[in-house]
Formats: C-alpha cells, structure tokens, sequence
C-alpha cells in the first residue's frame, strides 16, 4: 500500500509546493532554514533501435530494440538544532533497471537505473546524517540552502563534519557541469569518474563520516565509509578490519586570465573488501582449474585503490566546460555503478540566450573507457563480471557521446530530450554502435521555515 502511494503522494505534494513557490514574492533573505522539506521526482524513458551483434552472453546490451523507463522519487528534511548543527534524513523510492537491466555497458546509460535485480521499489531510507559546523573565522560567505544544507551563509574558513548515512557522490568528484543526471547528462561516465569505485549499496549509499575543510582558495575532504558485503548488494559489511573505504579530494580555485571562474580537484580512494581478482581467475582456467573464467571462486580480503582528476571552468558569460580523468589498478573486481579502468570525459554546456530561450541548457560531452589488461583478458576469455559478459571480446575502447536538452517547463518542472551514441559496447568491437534515445521529466519544490 505505502509503495503504491508513495509516487502519486510526492506529485501531488510537488504540485503543492510549485504552486506555493509561483505566488511568493521571489524575495530573499539572508537567514537559517529551522526546516526544510523539499521533494523530487524524476522519470527516465530511453529507447534503441536494434543494432548490429555478432554474438552475445548473459550480461551482454541486448541487441533487439528496446524501450524501458526509470523513476526515483525523494522526499527531502532537514532540521537546524543550532547555527552550527543540522540534521538531515531523506526517504526515497526508485524502480527501473532501464534498457538492457543495466547491463552490458562500462558506462550506464541512465545512472537512476537500479542495478540490483532483488531491490524493492518500496520506500527507504536514503540519507540520515547529522552535519556539524566549525568555524576557523569570523568572515561570513554566502551559501544557497539546500537538502544538504540549510544556512544561507558560512564561515569562510570552517571544517565541516558529518556523520551517518550519505552518498560520497554528494561531496567527491562534483562539478557544475556534469554531475546531476536529473538536470544535465544521463550517462554514468560523464556525470562521474567512470572509474572510482564508490563505497556504497546498490542504491548508492554507504555509511561513514566526513570531514570538509574549507578555505576562501582551497579545500580538502577526507571520508571513511563503509563497503557492502557483495558488489550490487544491499547489505553492508559492519567489520571495519575487512571492509572500508578511504576517500580524499584536494580542490583549488586558482586565478586565472580575465577572473574567469576556474576549479581542479585531485581525488584518490582505497577500498578493502572481499572481491575477486581477475589474474587469478584466468590462470585458473587456462590451467584447466576452473571449467570457465569465475571471479566467485576467487574472492578475498583485498585492497583496490585509484585516481581521478576534475576541472571545469566558465568560458564568457554563457559556456561552462569540464573535464574528467580517472584510473584504478584494474585487478580486483569492480563493486559498484561502472566498469571502467582507465577514463577520459570532456564536455560542456551553454544557455539558449543566442536563441532567446536563456533557461534552456544544451548540453555535449564525449567519454572514452577503457580496461586494464588482466580485466580485459578476463572477458576476452568469457568471462563474466558485474555489468558485463558478452562470452567474448574483441576489445576495443568504449566510447560515449551524449548531447541533451533540457528546458523549464514551469518553476520546478523540467523536461529533456537525450541522445547518446555508444561505440564499442562493453569494450566489444562486435557489437554495436548503440543509439539511445531518452525523454526526462523532473519535478521538483521545497519548502523551508525559519
């Protein structure tokens, strides 16, 4: 019953919110939310026509033409116990595994598509987290309140901590032009580093603590989270000897010519979880002891580490680029979202100001992926991995290039047309090239008390 209701209660609470944001003065004021309560709906259709495969496995992009949606629903709270000390707790509902249930591709082609096959649609408790402000001076800057937080401005130089359940992809690897798949592009590999292997459930979340801290030129986040039992499980493995992740990100903001906004983020992660490790399962067959490659007979206590690099820049007053670059060691097994070992992704996007339409956004970006060797060996042999198993491979880097549209319908709704164009599917130079196309509806509305 609660299922049922829970996506029509948040449209109609959407509504609500929309239609009470249209009749405010659209004034601001610099203040502290006490509450917040805000929610979103987002819903996903994506097609392809059939293309052409000269074979295909168990994991593979299904070749025959297909049409699937995806939808995630979110109700956002938040409460202000002090200036410095803000609770957050989330309730979310998300269906759809999209085209192909979310297989066969290095980088997911709709990043709301659940992944995990044994997954309720029945709401669940997405985030719970408390968040506690340092200060380290006196000078204020302006902050915009939001589902993460609530203070209308901050110290310029504070530290940051929060504790309980989060996603790391709210603090790490951000960046203004490629990161909201509900407002920008869909693709897993461009709105993040293909290759950070992100400690968190199948519905992307994890438990840990965060520590941020902030200067006017710079700042630094460190995390500690915890893994889950299985990759594209839901349980979460308790035993910090076995299972954690360490997260780092450094980030500048730079001057550069004509004070031109400009910002680089360095990011490294350490994983420790019980995986498989590629190597070992492919000397296991060729030696005739496994009867086909499996990485399940192999797992372990490990450790899996990586890195990344971030930037994104405004260019004149209307054109915003980013760029991407990630690497991991690409032995052990992957656990979450993509499979990628080596990646690249450039893009950006502008208004439609030169075509009198300025809330408009058009977005373009290109990402390549690529495989370690061991990795690649592994399913050039048949073997089969978390998002791919075509029972072969001719290995070839797979790229992706996405271009949207997304246009404010009314406040607090947005729709979107997108297209993406994958060749080499899964790294396969026998499959494919792949169109999707894609159609997004997003509502969204908050509410907030002083």
């Amino acid at each position: 019953m609660v299922k049922a209701l829970f996506v029509p209660l948040m449209v109609v609470c959407l509504a609500a919110v929309t239609w009470a944001q249209d009749g405010a003065s659209g004034e601001t004021t610099d203040f502290r939310s006490k509450l917040w309560l805000s929610g979103q709906l987002n819903v996903v259709t994506q097609f392809h026509p059939a293309f052409r495969a000269l074979y295909s496995g168990p994991s593979s992009f299904q070749p025959e033409a297909q049409a699937a949606a995806t939808w995630v629903a979110t109700i956002y709270t938040g409460y202000a116990f002090s200036n410095n000390t803000e609770f957050f707790l989330d309730v979310e509902s998300a269906r759809g595994s999209g085209v192909s249930g979310a297989l066969g591709l290095g980088g997911l082609g709709d990043l709301d598509a659940v992944t995990d096959k044994t997954a309720s649609a029945a709401p669940y408790i997405a985030r719970a987290q408390v968040r506690h402000i340092i200060p380290l001076s006196n000078q204020m800057v302006a902050a915009f309140p939001n589902p993460l937080g609530l203070a209308a401005s901050v110290p310029s130089r504070r530290i940051e901590v929060r504790l309980g359940k989060m996603s790391l992809t709210d603090f790490f690897d951000l960046n203004a032009v490629g990161s909201d798949s509900h407002l920008q592009f869909l693709n897993y590999a461009i709105d993040n580093n293909a290759t950070y292997d992100i400690a968190a459930n199948s519905r992307g979340y994890t438990y840990g603590v965060l520590v941020e801290i902030y200067q006017p030129t710079w700042a630094a986040r460190f995390a500690e989270a915890f893994e889950p039992k299985d990759n594209s499980g839901l349980r979460t493995d308790w035993n910090l000897s076995r299972s954690r992740s360490e997260n780092v990100e450094f980030e500048i903001h730079p001057s550069v010519r004509n004070k031109q906004p400009f910002t680089l983020r360095a990011l490294g992660f350490l994983n420790h979880a019980e995986m498989g490790r590629y190597p070992e399962a492919v000397n296991a067959y060729l030696t005739g002891e496994d009867k086909s490659p499996d990485l399940s007979g192999h797992i372990a206590k490990r450790r899996s580490y990586g890195l990344g690099l971030n930037g994104e820049t405004t260019v004149g007053d209307r054109l915003r680029l980013f760029g991407r670059f990630g690497w991991n060691q690409g032995t052990n097994e992957i656990f979450q979202f993509a499979e990628a070992d080596r990646t690249i992704a450039t893009g950006g996007d502008f208004d439609g100001q030169a075509w009198r339409r300025k809330q408009d956004r058009l977005g373009v970006a290109l990402a390549v992926n690529g495989l370690a060797s061991a990795h690649r060996t592994y399913l050039e042999l048949g073997g089969r991995s978390f998002l791919l198993g075509d029972q072969g491979l001719s290995y070839g880097r797979e790229k992706i290039l996405e271009v949207y549209y997304n246009v404010p319908v009314k406040h607090g709704v947005f729709a979107a047309l997108d297209v993406q164009r994958v060749w080499n599917p899964g790294y396969n130079q026998n499959r494919g090239p792949i169109i999707i196309f894609g159609v997004r509806l997003h509502l969204e509305g908050d509410l907030h008390f002083n």
